[in-house]
């Protein structure tokens, strides 16, 4: 058994006996925030178009709130896609789902994934996934990111354990996933694909606060 299941295996029990515990002896916060279907469609120079989630996909998600918005850069003419996923309690067992285990049966086949460090102004820098995709001829660059209680991370394993630990400090299960996802243009480097989705994270995450409660 390698290191990475031994984890996974820990931290599911871990999460598991914490949720359980915690669940019976105390109540879990629900805390007030903003639906995401309030999302601004215009922030920055960034202008966007609502996308309908098909009830097959909602199925998979479970209860949660859901986000998914087609930005355009009126500058520029950049095109970004975002999704946000908003989950209020996650005691049940409905846990944020990893975006790369919906890739393949998309039809998406990874080319290359590793993580990056996302520095914005005027908060902590956070590591995100980045995930290079492709599909016939078509590429695509992904980046994604586990953000709850205004800390992000990338691994999931990484937010499992801080589920527990906020579920027991804080009685808050609640958590999201931000996804950030652009085309790329036939011989377009990844760096200039990225910049186009950090551009938009850049003018997403200083007002997810009320949406993503802290």
């Amino acid at each position: 058994m390698s290191s990475t299941t031994r984890f996974a295996i820990t931290a599911a029990l871990l999460l598991g006996a914490a949720l359980l515990l915690h669940g019976r002896n105390r109540g879990e916060i629900i805390p007030p925030r903003t639906p995401l279907s309030s999302f601004p469609h215009t922030l920055g120079t960034w202008t966007s178009t609502d996308v309908s989630i098909s009830k097959d996909v909602l199925d998979v998600l479970g209860p949660g709130d859901f986000l998914l918005r087609d930005f355009q850069d009126t500058q520029t003419k950049s095109a970004v896609g975002l999704f946000i996923a908003y989950f209020p309690s996650q005691r049940s067992g409905d846990t944020i789902h990893s975006p790369k285990n919906c890739l393949p049966g998309a039809g998406w086949t990874p080319l290359h994934s590793d993580r990056i460090t996302v520095t914005l102004p005027d908060r902590p820098a956070f590591p995100a996934n980045r995930y290079l995709i492709a599909k016939g001829e078509g590429r695509q660059l992904v980046l994604y990111w586990y953000w709850a209680h205004d800390r992000g991370v990338a691994s999931e394993y990484s937010a499992k354990l801080y589920l527990v630990a906020d579920s027991i400090r804080m009685r808050r299960s609640d958590g999201s996933l931000v996804r950030v996802a652009t085309r790329m243009a036939p011989n377009e480097t990844v760096d200039s694909a990225q910049q186009r989705l950090l551009a938009l994270a850049a003018d997403v995450m200083p007002v997810i606060g009320a949406y993503v409660p802290r």
